[in-house]
């Protein structure tokens, strides 16, 4: 069986109109109404009518690809490696190409000549690269807000953060702890911020003060582990550890160890029993991914579900480029909190 390409003409015979309608309609040109925008656009849609990409880029002297900008450390990272085959998954679905940009960036010109739109992950004010990829010229979506006086992207995917946060702290309250701490990421993106403002506000709320430590937005589980250790010799009422950075949770799950910490109880007996502060520990994470699923115990973590994140980030992009939103537009992502062993859970 062959089938045949859905072309503009298909489209304007079904819906009524001139192909020339059809073509502007479909681009957000010209002088259409929008009762006959919408009309195309849905009989588009149901013929399953998708533009010749190559002939779209000639018309409009674009590039037909995207720029990627990720933080310099994530090249080690599970979460974003993910969420960036969820936004090449997506862009090639518009017939866009994705480009990798180099950590460090380079100037706005020389990038909008190159692509016709970009993405820009986890943004931090203190990026020099940022500035110039927001002043490109070409339309911007950030995964979370920019917090820095550059000028303003075209539209964002966020994430509650400090709702994830607020759902770990109450669960290790639930499960027993009365003294938690939160391995926050240094930096100013809004991720590192937000976290940083949640467990202060939530220690406020509950009469409870949350022990913050700082480490690398990027923490190895070697720096996790040394900041763990220090924390709890310092600190042996502490009987929760939140670490907020991806893969840092097994140098918590080994401080503990080594200290002879239970992970998975908070008084040394059965898993979640209220008591006394002691050798339990319960460990949570803020980013769920490979080393958490796969730690001894599993440990307990918010799943950001970044491929899903990527390809939202994509397609607000996409769909800006393609006249089928707004600019400005902010999406949000859902977040899931997935329990396990390290929070007496299984």
């Amino acid at each position: 069986m062959t089938f045949r390409t859905v072309t503009l003409l298909d489209v304007a015979r079904a819906a009524g109109v001139s192909k020339s309608t059809v073509s502007d309609a479909l681009q957000g040109s010209g002088r259409v109404a929008e009762a006959t925008r919408d009309r195309v656009r849905a009989v588009a849609d149901e013929l399953g009518y998708r533009p010749n990409s190559a002939a779209r880029r000639l018309r409009r002297a674009s590039t037909g690809a995207v720029g990627l900008h990720l933080p310099a450390t994530a090249t080690r990272l599970d979460y974003y490696m993910n969420l960036a085959f969820g936004a090449v998954e997506r862009a090639q679905e518009d017939g866009l190409d994705m480009v990798l940009l180099a950590p460090s960036g380079a100037a706005g010109g020389r990038i909008a000549s190159r692509v016709d739109g970009l993405l820009v992950i986890d943004p931090e004010p203190g990026d020099s690269a940022v500035p110039g990829l927001l002043d490109a010229g070409v339309p911007v979506v950030t995964g979370e807000r920019y917090l820095g006086p550059a000028t303003g992207p075209s539209g964002a995917v966020v994430c509650d953060n400090a709702a994830s946060l607020t759902a770990l702290l109450d669960h290790v309250t639930e499960r027993g702890a009365r003294r938690p701490a939160l391995l926050a990421p240094s930096g100013s993106s809004a991720w590192a911020t937000a976290l940083r403002a949640t467990a202060r506000s939530w220690g406020r709320a509950h009469g409870v003060e949350v022990a913050l430590r700082t480490v690398p937005f990027a923490a190895t589980p070697a720096e996790a582990e040394a900041t763990t250790r220090a924390l709890l010799t310092a600190d042996p009422a502490v009987d929760a550890v939140i670490c907020a950075p991806d893969g840092s949770a097994p140098g918590v799950l080994c401080a503990a160890a080594a200290l002879g910490r239970r992970v998975g109880t908070t008084d040394g007996g059965s898993p979640g029993s209220v008591g006394t502060p002691g050798p339990g520990l319960l460990v949570a994470s803020c980013v769920d991914g490979t080393a958490t699923r796969g730690a001894e115990p599993p440990v307990t973590a918010v799943d950001l579900r970044p491929a899903a994140y990527g390809r939202a980030c994509a397609e607000l992009l996409c769909d800006i480029l393609a006249d089928r939103t707004a600019p400005d537009t902010v999406r949000r992502h859902a977040w899931s909190l997935e329990t396990r062993a390290s929070t007496g859970l299984s």
